[in-house]
């Protein structure tokens, strides 16, 4: 596929979704290298949603390090249980936080987040990253970004 994405922003967010998760997929299709398609998909979900942060920590032993993402620098290691991150990665479950203010724990990598995502990538059984995706909008994320971002991952991990 052509490395150039079709954006839509005047569409509900649901739409948006739609339409950039296809286009994941087309980028990924025939590509096997696992950072190049986590790079890949960060910088479309920044593209197609301007978010302040989106990208992956990886599992390295016990920690996660910092991977392929778009925005500001990033804190680069995260231990397990340790903030939004880390706590996606105990719990090996989606966490949404509306006020980062307000989650006990919160790593404040950049002061200008607001609210965030976390979803683990679990292969076998076991968490093997997290996807990462922070707001400065206070609760800008819902259950339909669970669902979209689930199926981002999918089409990740089946590759």
């Amino acid at each position: 596929m052509a490395e150039d994405l079709t954006i839509t922003r005047n569409t509900s967010k649901e739409e948006q979704y739609q339409s950039i998760i296809p286009q994941i997929d087309a980028l990924l299709y025939g590509e096997t290298d696992f950072i190049a398609n986590l790079a890949n998909v960060a910088a479309a979900l920044k593209e197609q949603f301007n978010w302040f942060w989106v990208g992956f920590y990886l599992v390295k032993q016990d920690e996660l390090v910092l991977g392929p993402f778009q925005g500001p620098v990033a804190c680069t290691r995260i231990k397990k249980g340790k903030g939004v991150c880390g706590a996606s990665w105990q719990q090996a479950e989606t966490i949404i936080v509306p006020d980062v203010e307000e989650f006990p724990g919160h790593i404040a990598c950049a002061s200008a987040s607001k609210s965030e995502i976390v979803l683990p990538l679990i292969v076998n059984g076991e968490v093997i990253g997290v996807l990462d995706v922070d707001s400065e909008v206070l609760n800008k994320f819902d259950e339909t970004d669970r669902t979209y971002l689930e199926q981002v991952i999918s089409i990740i991990l089946n590759r």
